[in-house]
Formats: structure tokens, sequence, C-alpha cells
């Protein structure tokens, strides 16, 4: 075997002077090798853990160097951290550093997920001459939409990041250097954070990560956002990208719109020809496919496909020029739930969709699973609206998804049926099918809605309703109605008037199998995945609990109001 030398913290200096602690992994060889670059906020030195994406011995022991660097702020590194502003410039300044040693051969290939998808893309926009393949797993497109917010409600995965991570890490850096640190009695864990109002107030946050009070002094796209955007300089992006992400990751969304975005609108034919993306049953932090509501079997694991490998085989292919045929394969894999296997497609969405709608019913009333609510191609006739009280301080609480939270059991395909006892929780189900239904893409839901409130919430999620009863979530979304027309120019509702408002649901891949019910369930609320709309119309991250307010809404459903839920089918 190979002997593999490591250079722990070389201080790589950066264009204002900022050193920048990095560890080089390489042969002791010495021959130039290309080189892959990972640059992290999670202290590098836990690079080495158990990792069922990425191996770096053995990306050594295939001829590359690793070079795997703390980000500015954080750990052994110089600066002040503020996420993604620096990571531009820094990115590309580490770029040309390694390239220029005498153990690399100038090719850099950069690889990561979440914040470390960020330390690819964003200095990618630069078109550093060196980088010549990304692999970002599991990240944005966008810092505000799907990132920081979505469908103008703030989520508050990242408010978690916050209190798990960056602070306790930043009070240990000052206690470090024998700076006196605050002194609070409040309660400082995730779940005391996440129930605090207003948002964010505990002085632990607005003292260690100051950068979040500028996340919500943005609640709208403008050009704070912009500047730490990849899908705002797709066209300036000439590196081709294997793109990783889940069905349960928080950026599902976004993964699919940075490989579209680049395929479409790259800055060289190479990148527009060599986008690929692989979509497992993963969530953001939990790769192997399988959990306690739903176990997806040994295929669906990242080490069942040997992601690992296809990361060597991709940078072999563009680090090393060799003619491996990855770049030849189908652009799309992924694992479609259900029948739980690995499929590939031409494009995405696939060419073959067909969007179909299906109509909301009801007669009595589809608060809960007492109710009557259905769901079925048949548009509707006279129907009533559906009416649900939505208390802002009693708020219909997240239950798996599309989200990182604390608990063993709080992430992913998880059971909704606690969550569809509540009146304020509307289900829509088909009888039980006949027929598989495959139902793989983008998914939206337009709805017909009132409220007596100047503002509110409305929130959508698909389920796959197994013969048992155990309902498990696949997809969901929200709307801010202020953001209903525009996500720059808020508009406030005129109470109990009628809007047509349409929810991104994001995507999924699954097949709803004979016995199985196709599921909707709409509310006003999922916190803590998303803050809590206060009703009254004001600026919500800064009010207290005494200013909520209950707020009256309906879901219209009938013939001149054909609220629906359009899928995309893909027939066999």
């Amino acid at each position: 075997m190979p002997t593999i030398l490591i250079d722990k913290n070389i201080m790589v200096p950066t264009r204002d002077g900022v050193r920048l602690a990095t560890d080089i992994f390489r042969l002791a060889d010495g021959a130039p090798a290309p080189v892959l670059v990972a640059r992290t906020p999670y202290d590098k030195d836990g690079i080495l853990a158990g990792n069922s994406t990425f191996d770096v011995l053995a990306a050594v022991q295939a001829g590359y160097t690793v070079v795997v660097q703390d980000v500015r702020g954080r750990y052994a590194s110089e600066g002040v951290f503020n996420p993604q502003i620096q990571e531009t410039a820094d990115g590309v300044d580490t770029f040309a550093w390694a390239a220029a040693q005498p153990w690399s051969n100038g090719r850099i290939g950069t690889f990561g997920g979440s914040y470390l998808g960020g330390t690819q893309l964003l200095p990618a926009r630069e078109q550093p001459p060196a980088l010549q393949a990304m692999a970002p797993s599991i990240t944005f497109s966008d810092c505000y939409e799907g990132c920081s917010y979505q469908g103008g409600a703030k989520v508050l995965h990242d408010l978690r990041w916050v209190v798990a991570n960056i602070v306790p890490a930043e009070m240990a850096r000052r206690a470090a250097r024998g700076e006196q640190l605050l002194d609070s009695d409040l309660p400082f864990d995730v779940d005391g954070a996440l129930n605090e109002l207003p948002l964010a107030a505990h002085p632990f946050i607005q003292e260690y990560a100051g950068f979040y009070r500028d996340w919500l002094a943005h609640p709208m796209p403008d050009a704070y956002w912009r500047q730490i955007a990849p899908n705002a300089g797709y066209e300036r992006i000439t590196a081709p990208a294997l793109h990783i992400s889940g069905w349960y990751d928080i950026f599902l969304w976004n993964t699919f719109e940075n490989y579209m975005g680049m395929k479409q609108r790259g800055g060289s034919e190479v990148a527009r020809r060599n986008q690929r993306v692989i979509i497992g049953p993963w969530t953001h932090m939990n790769f192997t496919g399988s959990f306690p509501d739903r176990e997806f079997g040994p295929a669906a694991s990242s080490m069942a496909i040997d992601l690992p490998d296809i990361h060597l085989r991709w940078f072999d292919r563009w680090l090393k020029d060799a003619d491996n045929g990855i770049d030849q394969a189908p652009p799309v894999l992924i694992f479609v739930m259900g029948i739980d296997e690995w499929r590939t497609a031409a494009d995405w969405p696939l060419p073959d969709t067909n969007y179909r709608p299906y109509y909301l019913h009801s007669r009595r009333g589809a608060n809960s699973l007492r109710g009557d609510g259905a769901l079925s191609y048949e548009p509707p006739g006279d129907e009533a609206p559906d009416v649900f009280l939505y208390n802002p301080l009693r708020p219909v609480p997240t239950v798996g998804g599309q989200v990182i939270l604390p608990g063993a059991n709080a992430m992913g395909p998880c059971d909704q049926h606690a969550v569809e006892l509540r009146d304020d929780v509307l289900v829509y189900s088909t009888p039980p099918l006949e027929q598989a239904v495959e139902v793989i893409g983008p998914i939206e839901l337009r709805i017909f809605v009132s409220s007596s409130a100047p503002d509110t919430d409305f929130t959508g999620k698909l389920v796959d309703v197994h013969p048992d009863g155990c309902a498990i979530i696949l997809t969901e979304g929200i709307l801010r109605a202020r953001y209903r027309n525009s996500s720059m120019e808020p508009e406030l509702l005129e109470p109990d008037a009628v809007y047509e408002v349409r929810l991104n649901l994001w995507a999924t891949a699954n097949v709803f199998l004979p016995g199985h019910r196709m599921r909707l369930e709409v509310s006003s609320s999922n916190f803590p995945r998303f803050d809590r709309n206060s009703n009254t119309g004001g600026v919500i991250a800064g009010e207290s609990a005494e200013q909520y307010r209950t707020a009256v809404n309906r879901i219209f459903h009938d013939a001149t109001r054909p609220s629906h839920l359009l899928l995309p089918i893909i027939e066999r």
C-alpha cells in the first residue's frame, strides 16, 4: 500500500492577508498530481470520519492530492466567519494556491456537501482557471429560496444550524483567546431557540452569530442574497458538475435547479453537456435508505451504488482524461420509491411526463381523517369550502420530511397519522388504488383560498398511504400569502376575499402501489420546519407571542374555483 503523507495546518494566505488552516493528504512519491479541494466550516480534522459519499484516503491512493481547509473564522483558520459572503474570494485564492504547489499538476476538482457545496459553486462563478470538475452534494442553488426562505416563509433549519454548530464553536474560539463570554439565564438549546419569540432573539445568537440578523433583515430575494447565489452566475460556471441529493434533503429543489440551470445556461459547452444528478431515498444526514417508519431496502444506500467510486470515476474523467464512459451515461440517476429501485433518465423532468390535475372534494368537510375530503380526476361541482382555524401559538408540528431537526425519527419518511387527526389539517385522499400510479417530477398545488387575516400561510403535503394506514410523507411546501404574486413586492390580503395561490411542493419519485391511497394535506403551519405566520401582516421576525393572532382560513373547491394538485404522471 502506498505511503500517505499528511501536512497539518498549513496556513494559506488570502488576498487580504487572512490565513486559512489547511491539511494536505498526498502520496509520498512526490509526483505532481491533480488536486481535490474541500473547504469546510465543520472542522477539517473530522474529514476522515465515517463518510459514505467520499473517501479521502481512497482518493489519495488513487493518485490524487486532497486539500481540506477550515473556512475563514472557523476552527484553526484566522478571520471572522460570515457565511458564504467570504467564500467566493477565499475559494478562488485557495484554488490558485493549490494549483501552484509542487505536489500539484495544476488541475483542480472540488467535493463536499451542504455548506461545502457552496464553497465549490460560489468561486466557480469566477472561472478560476485550474478548476476543471466539481461534485457538489446536498447543497443550495440560492441562499434565499429553499435555503433561508421558502415560499416567503422563514425556514428554521438554519437557526438549528446556528444553535447546534455555529454558536458553540464560536464561543469555544473566543474562550481559547481568553475573552469573556456572555452569561445568560435563558434556555439555549435547539428546541428552546426554535420556540422563542421574537425569532432569534436569544442574546447568544445576537452576540455569536450576528449574521443571522442580516438574514432576518432581508425577507425578500434582494441584492444581499444575489451576491451569494450560484444560480445568479450559472453563465459564468465552466466546470462539469456531479450533483447529489436525496428526496428528503433540505436542498432537493436546489439540487435540481443547479443541474438544470448549469445544463441550460452554463458558461461553456463542456459544462452544459456534462451535468449529472443523483437523487437517493436520503435525508440531508442519512444516506442509508433505512428509517424507522420506512425501509427502502439494501439497494437504497449510497454504499450500494458505491458513491465514493462514482466520485473517483467522475474526477478521473475530468482531471486525468480517463475514457471511462461516465460522461456518456444517462445524466439522471434516481431512486424510485414504492418499487424501491434505481432508474436512469435522459433528463429532468422526465421527458415523457404527463401533468394531471387531482381535484379537491368534500361534502361534510375535510378537517382531519374524520372528514370526507377526497382527491379525484373529476372536477368539483357545487361544493362548500373547507374551513379551519389557524392558531400560530398551536401550530401543526413538523413530522419528518425535508428537514433537519433533533430526534431519532425527526427527518425523512415519517408517518403523518398523528398530524392528520388535527382539525386544522385538511385531508384529501383517493380511494385505494386499483392500479399503480407513477409520480415522478415537480409537484404544484393550486388552490383557491381566503383568510380573515391580512396575511397567513398555506401549506401542502403529498403523502403515500399504505394499506395498513401508515401515511408516509413524500414532499411538501408552503406559501406566505403576501408573496402570492411576487417575492419582491408583497401584497397583503383583503380579509375574506378569494385568491388563487400556487404552492411549490418540490418533487418526488414514487410509485403509489395498488391498495395504497394518494393523499394531500393542507393547512397553514408546519413548525418548526418553517416559522409561524403571526397573521398580523407585520414584520414577523420582530413580533412577540402577544402580537400573534388567529386566522379563519378557507379552501374553495367548486366549479368556478377548482382547487387541485398537479401531479407529474409517468405512463408505462
